[in-house]
């Protein structure tokens, strides 16, 4: 298996998303601009796993430096993870996915943003546990 992990940025109260873009999207304050710069110098040279959205937002200069995955719900993630061992795989995309793969996630790299407004997304503490419950187990 590969080495998986997930990053997301979430506002003050665990926002996620709103009307299907990032709540914060556009906001030109200079800490939004980081969140974005650190997430594609993070991402660099791996996977990003994701469904359509997610990927189709990747921009042009970013998609050349890593291996993109659209993520479909028909697809089994044991085996999607399975074509990539030996690599970092970037889980990204909101709850949808990550409600199915995050039992996989050894490492998960979060921002809180000054973001305190409306959402109709939020991230799950869930997540967090699934990879847990699943190890203890398997033990």
């Amino acid at each position: 298996m590969p080495t998986v992990r997930s990053m997301c940025a979430i506002g003050q109260r665990g926002q996620l998303g709103l009307n299907g873009v990032l709540p914060w999207e556009g906001n030109p304050d200079p800490v939004y601009k980081a969140d974005v710069e650190n997430f594609f110098r993070t991402t660099r040279g791996h996977v990003l796993m994701a469904g359509a959205r997610t990927i189709g937002a990747v921009p042009d200069f970013a998609a050349r430096h890593m291996t993109l995955v659209e993520l479909h719900s028909n697809m089994d993630p044991e085996e999607t993870l399975a074509r990539f061992k030996g690599r970092v795989v970037f889980i990204g995309g909101g709850p949808p996915v990550w409600d199915v793969y995050a039992r996989f996630i050894q490492h998960w790299d979060i921002t809180r943003l000054p973001y305190d407004g409306e959402a109709d997304r939020w991230f799950n503490p869930d997540w967090l546990l699934a990879a847990a419950s699943v190890a203890k187990h398997e033990s």
